[in-house]
């Protein structure tokens, strides 16, 4: 299980698993929780590439960045230590 955490959002920390390239187990720490929840299974078992396209660069209100859109950057971050 991975942790990240997160900034300039609600959610305080996503927890995830990236095995093999596939998206686990996605658990929002805070933010709007029905939202997050919906978000954690639709992406349960998609490949990380699917979720970087359909969910980079989506912003929150006036924020630069958005709960699902740092979930791309932890995504990222693990995809770089792999």
């Amino acid at each position: 299980m991975t942790t990240y955490n997160t900034a300039g959002v609600c959610a305080k920390e996503i927890d995830f698993e990236l095995k093999d390239g596939i998206v686990t187990n996605v658990r929002f720490n805070g933010g709007c929780p029905g939202n997050l929840q919906a978000i954690s299974i639709l992406v349960e078992g998609m490949p990380a590439e699917d979720v970087i396209k359909k969910l980079k660069g989506i912003t929150c209100g006036q924020k630069t960045t958005s709960c699902t859109d740092q979930l791309v950057h932890a995504i990222l971050k693990q995809l770089e230590k792999q």
